[in-house]
């Protein structure tokens, strides 16, 4: 019989997305897996397989507690301006990070990071009750915003003029 884990394998899931969120999958070495998660090495790949194993789980881990919940607050967007905050109002950095990195060169998070845009796009077409390519390219600026990095100020002017009749 085995040892316990000596570690919470949520909480050490948890760690990967910040870490991975934060400097991307080639940015990460499983030397920075083991001292951030406080895991052995052992440990890590007797439980996620691999640095790749984790990372899976760790994007799946994000798409669930962060974009399922903005999924569901897009639901209830009454407008494109509340869709525009709602988007870059969320902490969206392993899905961005994954889909310039990881996706172009991994047919799995590839799948993973297409059905995640594609669903915001469905999520704010049904909102605002408009065509998805109309609902992509709002997504497209949203994302636009977050990689200009202010997007407070670029966001609320947008707002603003979204917001004021012609």
């Amino acid at each position: 019989m085995g040892r316990p884990r000596a570690f919470d394998e949520g909480e050490a899931v948890r760690a990967a997305v910040r870490l991975f969120g934060g400097r991307a999958y080639d940015g990460v070495s499983v030397d920075d897996l083991v001292g951030h998660l406080g895991v052995h090495r052992n440990s890590l790949y007797k439980t996620f397989g691999s640095k790749r194993g984790l990372y899976l789980i760790a994007l799946r881990r994000h798409l669930a507690d962060d974009v399922r919940p903005l999924l569901d607050a897009l639901g209830g967007a009454p407008d494109a301006a509340t869709a525009l905050r709602l988007v870059t109002g969320t902490d969206l950095s392993l899905l961005l990070l994954a889909t310039v990195e990881r996706a172009p060169v991994d047919e799995e998070v590839a799948s993973e990071v297409a059905a995640a845009w594609a669903a915001v796009d469905q999520a704010i077409a049904d909102a605002l009750g408009v065509p998805v390519d109309l609902a992509a390219a709002l997504t497209a600026t949203a994302l636009g915003i977050l990689l200009r990095g202010n997007p407070d100020n670029v966001a609320a002017a947008l707002t603003q003029h979204l917001n004021t009749p012609p």
